[in-house]
């Protein structure tokens, strides 16, 4: 099968002919339909978060349909629709049974520590499938997998109550999401900050305060509109010093700054006037839980969550065209989400 593959740092993405994956009894076997084109893939090929082994097939944003099923499967069909959560883990350690699947001792993420999506086939164990409804197309259930269930939990971390307001550093696919989910949630005001003014279009069109930090220092422009007061939680989406700098000088009393946003660099806090003084919490988000994905697919099938205008490109399984993604993705530029469509498809 086709594969596309991380063949080492600041290198491009390259196209191998590898075998279709085996499966073992608790497995499936997937035929991939869509895979989201994530800016943490940009960041594994530009070395700021390491991927083993190499060579490795990245693409952990996956919707597909299941062509082979282990022998032990029980909970799902040839044929189904599903999309894939990307931490496989033991289910067994403490972490496991406590909730908190990212962090279990054996960890392995697609796209990251084992292969991932961006190829013809997959194989992944049943647990992680989701049934995707026929409501969802292929390309949203993708990007439900990451993007969104990012965001969702979060907000979920910020403990986000009704009536509190909100902003939202960097609205792309993650940022999207975090929007309408935070409207959800009973947000009460919901600040959108980019630079991008198509992406801070429909984040205002999903109910958000565009902010243009190009045009606007964006920490005073918020401080301004909610008269000094700040926001109750920042969430923090794209992982630059200057924004992460922002979403903890827009925090309010008792604000709750959240980071999301992937990053070697280092923040600098006023420990006292930024933090201790308001008793302002800073809390790493870090990505989701295997618990968290029913609920959220509902919430898609629902349109609580709208993913129609969130995916605003397809290219083909082709080297040359996903990595022109990921150069425009390390620029901070690009569309919301690309998605990749195999051709066999």
């Amino acid at each position: 099968m086709k594969a596309l593959r991380f063949i080492g740092v600041k290198r491009p993405l390259e196209m191998q002919e590898i075998p279709i994956p085996e499966i073992g009894e608790r497995d499936i076997l997937v035929k991939v339909k869509a895979a989201g084109i994530c800016h943490s893939d940009a960041h594994y090929r530009a070395g700021i978060s390491p991927v083993r082994p190499v060579p490795l097939t990245l693409g952990h944003e996956v919707a597909g349909v299941v062509e082979k099923i282990g022998g032990q499967v029980t909970s799902i069909n040839v044929g189904d629709r599903v999309a894939l959560h990307y931490n496989i883990s033991c289910g067994d350690c403490y972490h496991c049974a406590t909730g908190n699947d990212q962090f279990c001792e054996k960890v392995l993420m697609l796209g990251h520590y084992t292969n991932g999506g961006y190829a013809e086939y997959i194989s992944v164990p049943a647990r992680n499938a989701i049934h995707l409804p026929d409501e969802i197309p292929f390309e949203q259930g993708a990007t439900l997998m990451c993007a969104s269930a990012t965001a969702f939990h979060a907000l979920r971390k910020s403990r986000l109550k009704g009536g509190e307001r909100v902003a939202i550093f960097g609205v792309g696919g993650l940022g999207q999401s975090a929007v309408q989910l935070a409207k959800a949630f009973g947000a009460l005001e919901v600040y959108a900050v980019d630079i991008n003014e198509d992406k801070l279009n429909l984040a205002k069109q999903y109910g958000a305060i565009p902010i243009n930090s190009k045009k606007v220092d964006a920490a005073a422009e918020i401080k301004k509109l909610t008269h000094g007061k700040g926001v109750d939680v920042a969430v923090e989406m794209i992982g630059l010093q200057q924004t992460m700098k922002q979403a903890v000088q827009v925090a309010g009393v008792l604000g709750r700054v959240v980071i999301v946003g992937l990053s070697n660099a280092p923040l600098e806090i006023d420990t006292y006037n930024e933090l201790i003084g308001s008793e302002v919490e800073l809390i790493g988000s870090n990505d989701h839980h295997l618990q968290e994905l029913p609920l959220l697919v509902e919430m898609a099938r629902k349109k609580v969550l709208d993913t129609s205008r969130i995916v605003t490109k397809t290219v083909p399984l082709d080297a040359d065209s996903v990595n022109h993604v990921l150069d425009e993705l390390e620029k901070f530029s690009g569309d919301v989400r690309t998605v990749i469509v195999p051709a066999s498809n």
